[in-house]
C-alpha cells in the first residue's frame, strides 16, 4: 500500500492506493454453479424443511433454488443418470 500527500489550499489530502483485488465471479453463494439430479420426493422436503439431500454424483446439500430451462447440469450427475437410464430400457 502506498500513501501519497497532496497540498490543496490550506487543507491536506491523502490518497491511499490499494492493490487491485480480483473478484471471483464464480463465487456466488446464492447461485449454484450446477444443478444436480436428486430424487423427486426429497426435493420438496429439502426446500421446505431444510433437510439435506444427496445428488446422484454424491454431493450433499440443501435445496435452495429451482433450475430454469437450460440451467447448467452437473456433468457427473448427468453421466450417472444416463447410465441408470441405459440399464432400464
Amino acid at each position: 500500500m502506498r500513501l501519497s500527500q497532496t497540498r490543496v489550499g490550506l487543507a491536506d489530502t491523502q490518497t491511499v492506493e490499494r492493490p487491485d483485488v480480483g473478484v471471483d465471479e464464480d463465487v456466488d453463494s446464492d447461485r449454484p454453479k450446477f444443478f444436480h439430479y436428486v430424487k423427486k420426493a426429497k426435493i420438496v422436503e429439502s426446500a421446505v424443511m431444510g433437510t439435506v439431500v444427496e445428488a446422484l454424483c454424491g454431493e450433499i446439500f440443501t435445496v435452495t433454488k429451482a433450475p430454469k430451462p437450460n440451467s447448467p447440469v452437473c456433468p457427473r450427475c448427468k453421466e450417472m443418470y444416463d447410465l441408470i437410464g441405459s440399464l432400464n430400457p
